[in-house]
């Protein structure tokens, strides 16, 4: 088998997930061809941890020009994704983009009609859905387990913004960071695959004095196809340990993820009981997924259409409108599985 030649471009988090736990699981099938991040220290530090012999940049569109690549794996601060994966595409080369897919609308449904037009895979790193604990949640929805849905709760409740392992320039900044852009969006996702489309949005949210920095509070209301509200309660001054979870209230009882992988249901919130998650032959990491795309076997990701409409629902919360915003006529259905 002909491996592919991969580019990461960034070093932060995720990159260093990628070339450290994720590349050396499918050895036989990937080869490191490249690496790119603007700090030069950092740059070398990881590839020689990395080890092999990547070509190494500071700069993604002198690496792009010069290396041969079948895949580029993009790491980098959302406010940088559009030109990257643009340039990508134009070269021919497969794209798996971190989320959010850009740094504002506009440039996501640019994005997802360069990637359509492209004949090149464009994968976006979701991978919530597919999660053992989400599948089980899926399933008991399906079932009605707790009964009808008659509204549901998003928490997204932080001691502080960023999280300790988290600091970096931009992940505090109104224009790229906050807890609704890196951590909301996975929930919106994920929402929007197992409860079907959120059409409406109404938010109220508050900034702190320096003009500079992300969102400290939030209150918001995301409204699904079928009319069923999700309050939304965002915060970076949470008392006690932070909660990122969604709590279903059926007309029978309660379900709720806890914390992205504790799944409780009973017949109150305070009656609830563990439930073990889905039994079933793991899909994650996405990248295993890309990867069996890329050699000609079936697959699932979530591509640049999902990156969009998870978008659509992100810029709604994040400029509030007077009342509800209606999204209906942004959203593409094609979309939703």
């Amino acid at each position: 088998m002909t491996k592919l030649r991969l580019a990461v471009i960034g070093l932060g988090h995720m990159g260093k997930h990628m070339i450290h736990r994720w590349i050396p699981q499918f050895a036989g099938q990937v080869e490191l061809a490249a690496l790119c991040d603007n700090e030069e220290d950092r740059l070398h530090r990881e590839a020689e941890a990395a080890g092999g012999s990547p070509k190494l940049y500071t700069d993604y569109r002198t690496m792009l020009e010069e290396v041969q690549l079948d895949l580029v794996y993009i790491a980098v601060p959302p406010s940088m994704h559009y030109d990257v994966a643009r340039i990508a595409f134009q070269k021919g080369i497969h794209v798996f983009c971190e989320k959010p897919l850009a740094n504002n609308l506009e440039e996501a449904k640019h994005l997802m009609e360069l990637g359509e037009q492209s004949g090149r895979l464009h994968a976006i790193h979701f991978s919530f859905p597919l999660d053992p604990e989400v599948l089980k949640l899926k399933e008991l929805i399906d079932e009605q387990a707790v009964g009808p849905i008659k509204s549901m709760n998003l928490y997204l409740e932080f001691p502080q913004w960023p999280r300790a392992w988290q600091h970096n320039p931009w992940i505090t900044t109104r224009h790229e960071g906050g807890y609704l852009l890196e951590v909301g969006i996975h929930w919106i996702h994920m929402i929007q695959q197992v409860f079907g489309p959120i059409t409406q949005v109404m938010s109220e949210i508050e900034y702190p004095t320096d003009g500079r920095q992300c969102e400290s509070r939030v209150r918001a209301i995301m409204r699904l196809h079928n009319n069923i509200d999700i309050h939304v309660s965002g915060t970076d001054h949470r008392v006690g340990e932070e909660r990122v979870s969604l709590v279903v209230h059926g007309e029978k009882g309660t379900v709720a993820l806890e914390n992205w992988s504790n799944l409780y249901m009973g017949a109150t919130e305070a009656e609830m009981s563990p439930v073990p998650p889905a039994e079933e032959e793991g899909r994650l990491p996405i990248f295993k997924q890309v990867l069996r795309i890329l050699n000609g076997e079936p697959g699932q990701i979530y591509d640049f259409c999902d990156g969009y409409n998870a978008q659509v629902v992100l810029e709604a919360l994040r400029k509030p409108g007077e009342g509800f915003t209606d999204i209906r006529a942004q959203l593409l259905q094609a979309a939703y599985k």
